[in-house]
């Protein structure tokens, strides 16, 4: 049985790990169906925060 995707852009903050880069918004365990085009964010440039210019989703970097 395999795993249902999330709801995208169902929060506003989401914490990310190094193992999920390159991060995009959406991410690919939400699903796209309803949701904006995705977008690449640079959050290891950004200081391990990056903000979706689309849907406002914020993202951490925690390790």
């Amino acid at each position: 049985m395999t795993a249902q995707p999330t709801q995208a852009n169902a929060q506003q903050r989401y914490e990310v790990r190094r193992g999920d880069l390159p991060l995009s918004c959406p991410t690919a365990e939400m699903a796209l169906w309803n949701s904006h085009p995705r977008v690449y964010l640079p959050i290891e440039a950004e200081g391990g925060t990056s903000t979706c210019p689309y849907c406002g989703a914020v993202y951490h970097l925690v390790d």
